[in-house]
């Protein structure tokens, strides 16, 4: 993460998160480092629907395709970047080992996250399907695999 938060640092680019199963990993591992306060804007941990809703969320795109999709992480990505006036937006949702009885679900320990790129108008997604051993461990894994995607995406 230090690379990343160097990185934005350098080209005087901010970025903001809206997490769901992660509850705040990857703001928190963004504000750990040194520097983070010059790019770090916004970070929403929204576990409800209605939170999301309270945020920008179209509850139509839940209904359509369940708050566990990739059409929501693609929209929790847009609204980090337009809630916290950002440069990048990283939006995250899925189950870990536990049915949501809010919002049941066959996509049991499924994930996925998105990274929206606001000038280019782009986004980097991706689908993972994690264990059904530790949450802790699945959350460190997301996170992980976050940081390749930033990179991934600050480097193109």
């Amino acid at each position: 993460m230090k690379e990343i938060v160097e990185l934005l640092i350098q080209r005087k680019e901010t970025i903001s998160t809206m997490e769901s199963c992660t509850g705040g990993m990857v703001a928190n591992e963004i504000t750990n480092i040194p520097g983070a306060s010059e790019i770090f804007q916004l970070g929403i941990v929204s576990y409800s629907n209605h939170m999301k809703e309270k945020y920008g969320m179209d509850p139509s795109i839940i209904e359509k395709y369940t708050v566990y999709s990739m059409e929501v992480a693609r929209e929790m990505a847009r609204l980090a970047t337009v809630n916290g006036e950002s440069d990048y937006g990283v939006g995250i949702t899925g189950t870990l080992n536990r049915q949501d009885p809010n919002n049941p679900t066959d996509k049991m320990n499924m994930v996925y996250f998105a990274i929206y790129d606001k000038k280019e108008d782009r986004y980097l997604e991706q689908t993972l399907s994690v264990s059904s051993l530790d949450r802790v461990e699945n959350k460190g894994l997301v996170m992980r695999l976050i940081v390749m995607k930033l990179k991934e995406c600050l480097n193109k």
